[in-house]
């Protein structure tokens, strides 16, 4: 049985990662802290000084803004925050763009005096902003996570400051797959059900949304072309396609997860569509949804936010472990293919948000899937296999350590790669 602290600590972890947002989250990070900074100045601004860490250049150069009229970009981002940005909307900052202002973004982006640099003291994730018009200057800072601002200054004076380790989110140290599922088992619907209904109604949307019109390399479409369509191929296909739009300038919001919506999406569509192919009540979706998001938060918990890791290995291991659930898995079906996922597909590397993205969440949803199979079909990776170890905590350690210690030097390799001419 949990502790009610536990339960209620299960229920605030979802809370707080499943939030919408609009568009590649590193970019709208980007414009959110613009549109902060914005609301400090209070005046109009004349020139910015943009820090980022290695890890927002490599997710925010190649992916498209949206509302943007197709622009691309760490200046296309800056520039939406500064003329169009919501202060108050945090990852919906540009959710609301007029053909105008599209205009006036573009002008920015052409013609504002705006340096790009990247300290040498930035943490994995960290978003500096500095605005100055003739007599003022504002600074927001933005580190670890999207929206979790650390420090305003206006002309020097500290406004708000509030350290990475003073914030109070929901204690994810705890989290654990007896645990997992257990929550899944005995959680009152009610309290998931309205986060739950949100994620399945933004993330179907925007898949179908994919399917429907010409997005990127058209990952999903492709999938449902060139094999026959059983139900696996339409859960990788629906999961590629809400990418394949997302990371080309789709403006519908998705549901994200630690901080991805890509992660959001892969968590989530693959066991939507197997639910509704197996005809399963919405109470056991809901459940399921329970195990795949939150086995996704707890395989990234100990990787971090950003690293050379692809985020959507995790994602699509949970989907099978939602799909585990589904089929009437439990602790021992659904640790078994968590295993079985992660030792097939944890070399893949995290090279920023693009097009790719979505035939990596098809690769991620296959493998997941084919752990899962192995199990049900009597057959498993063992201790000693690699990188497994004995029991799942201790093989969701080592791929923690992989991603987290072992690909530091990968990612800095990963940046220059991308930051030379093609």
């Amino acid at each position: 049985m949990l502790t009610q602290n536990t339960y209620q600590q299960y229920v605030k972890i979802l809370k707080e990662e499943l939030v919408p947002a609009m568009g590649c989250t590193e970019p709208i990070s980007i414009a959110y802290a613009t549109a902060r900074a914005r609301a400090v100045l209070a005046d109009k601004a004349i020139s910015a000084k943009i820090e980022v860490s290695g890890n927002i250049i490599k997710n925010a150069k190649s992916v498209t803004v949206p509302h943007t009229g197709g622009m691309r970009g760490i200046i296309s981002a800056f520039a939406a925050g500064l003329v169009a940005g919501d202060a108050g909307a945090e990852l919906e900052v540009i959710a609301h763009v007029s053909n105008e202002q599209i205009e006036k973004i573009k002008h920015v982006k052409e013609t504002f005096d705006v340096e790009v640099c990247t300290p040498e003291n930035a943490r994995v994730f960290d978003i500096g902003i500095t605005l100055r018009s003739e007599k003022h200057t504002a600074y927001v800072r933005i580190v670890d996570t999207h929206t979790n601002i650390v420090e305003i200054r206006l002309d020097g004076e500290v406004l708000y400051e509030n350290l990475p380790k003073e914030c109070e989110k929901a204690d994810r140290s705890g989290l654990c797959i007896e645990d997992i599922v257990t929550f899944a088992d005995t959680v009152n619907v009610e309290d998931v059900k309205e986060l739950l209904d949100r994620q399945i109604d933004y993330n179907m949307a925007i898949a179908e949304e994919g399917l429907k019109n010409n997005y990127g390399a058209n990952v999903g479409k492709v999938l449902l072309r060139a094999y026959q369509p059983d139900i696996k191929i339409t859960a990788k296909a629906y999961a590629a396609a809400a990418s394949d739009a997302r990371m080309n300038g789709c403006e519908l919001p998705v549901i994200i997860n630690s901080g991805s919506g890509n992660q959001g999406i892969t968590a989530s569509v693959p066991v939507i569509v197997y639910a509704r192919g197996m005809h399963v009540s919405k109470e056991k979706l809901y459940r399921a949804l329970c195990v795949s998001n939150l086995v996704t938060i707890h395989l990234k918990n100990g990787i971090g936010a950003l690293s050379a890791y692809c985020g959507v290995v995790s994602a699509g291991a949970g989907a099978a472990c939602g799909v585990s659930y589904l089929l009437g898995g439990r602790k021992s079906e659904i640790s078994h293919t968590l295993v079985n996922a992660l030792a097939i597909d944890s070399g893949i590397i995290c090279d920023g948000a693009k097009a790719s993205c979505a035939a990596k969440i098809a690769t991620a949803v296959e493998s997941g899937l084919l752990g899962l199979n192995m199990y049900y079909n009597g057959n498993q990776f063992y201790a000693g296999d690699g990188i497994v170890k004995d029991g799942v905590e201790n093989t969701i350690k080592s791929v923690s350590r992989l991603a987290h210690d072992g690909m530091r030097e990968t990612d800095k390799e990963i940046i220059k790669i991308m930051l030379e001419e093609n």
